[in-house]
């Protein structure tokens, strides 16, 4: 859940997810406070600088936030689906590619397949650009041949 608290042109947000908690401000001394209420009411312990959130690596610069998933991609996709020596792909597959039914395909294990599909939309979080190629390739779902799991094992390995 992400609560807003707007103030002018200044934003404060929280972000709940099972038992953990990440909020920040733009405005100085706004964090300090929403800290003293939170501990107020909740039992709770601060960490520090956020750095790593549901997969998310973050890293706060003077020249911004930037967030990442290299981490969950290298070490949780890439192993759980045995991809580790497989090929680096520079783009996903051409949006205007058309996956097609292959009449004399050998049918994979569909639960397999909708596990790389789901894991690689929590990878569009960070990456948007591979959401077209993610959406197409979950389009064969119900009919799932080695030749779409063979597709979506190249755009896996971004």
């Amino acid at each position: 859940m992400l609560f807003i608290k707007r103030s002018g042109k200044h934003i404060t947000i929280a972000q709940v997810y099972v038992d953990d908690i990440v909020f920040g401000s733009t405005q100085p001394g706004e964090t300090d406070q929403l800290v003293k209420v939170m501990q107020q009411e909740f039992e709770m312990s601060i960490i520090g600088e956020l750095t790593y959130f549901l997969g998310l690596q973050v890293s706060q610069t003077k020249e911004g936030i930037f967030i990442s998933q290299e981490k969950y991609a290298k070490n949780l996709l890439l192993s759980k689906f045995g991809l580790e020596s497989a090929k680096d792909a520079r783009t996903p597959i051409s949006t205007t590619s058309k996956l097609l039914k292959d009449e004399k395909g050998t049918s994979v294990d569909s639960t397999m397949y909708r596990s790389m599909i789901g894991s690689l939309l929590y990878l569009t979080a960070s990456r948007p650009d591979i959401m077209d190629t993610v959406m197409l390739t979950g389009q064969e779902m119900l009919t799932t041949e080695k030749v779409h799991q063979a597709d979506v094992s190249l755009s896996e390995k971004i």
